[in-house]
């Protein structure tokens, strides 16, 4: 990213910021992964882990705070079986889904092959990376 600066557009940017991820390595994108809090995640482990990102993690992730005791620890469940059988947590773009819709989509990819979810997992990372960087360019 540091080699396309300076650069002239935002779009620019975002667009640059996607390609070069799509050309990164499954070890690249687990690595990202690791920088994430689990959907659902204790809020005050959230705040010391990603203190530089934790205002908007817990703002995506805002609906899970509203959900019943019952969905939140199908959450977790659903979090540790994915992780099991991943080797990663579970990455969603969880911008605008309710608690019950992130669950929902957890147990849908739970079936998949790990070589298919590895691309849907990287897809929403690359839309979570667009959505902060159009955070960020706005701040």
């Amino acid at each position: 990213m540091v080699a396309i600066f300076p650069v002239a557009a935002a779009e620019t940017l975002l667009h640059q910021a996607s390609a070069i991820w799509n050309t990164l390595s499954e070890t690249d994108w687990c690595e990202a992964f690791s920088h994430h809090p689990k959907i659902g995640g204790d809020v005050v482990a959230l705040r010391q882990k990603f203190a530089s990102t934790s205002a908007w993690a817990e703002g995506e992730q805002a609906s899970v705070k509203q959900a019943s005791q019952a969905k939140l620890e199908a959450l977790a469940a659903g979090n540790t079986e994915y992780e099991q059988k991943f080797g990663y947590i579970f990455i969603v773009c969880a911008t605008g889904k309710t608690a019950e819709e992130m669950l929902a989509l957890l147990q849908a990819r739970l079936p998949n092959r790990p070589v298919d979810e590895i691309k849907i997992a990287m897809g929403e990372q690359d839309k979570i990376t667009r959505i902060r960087l159009e955070k960020l360019l706005a701040a």
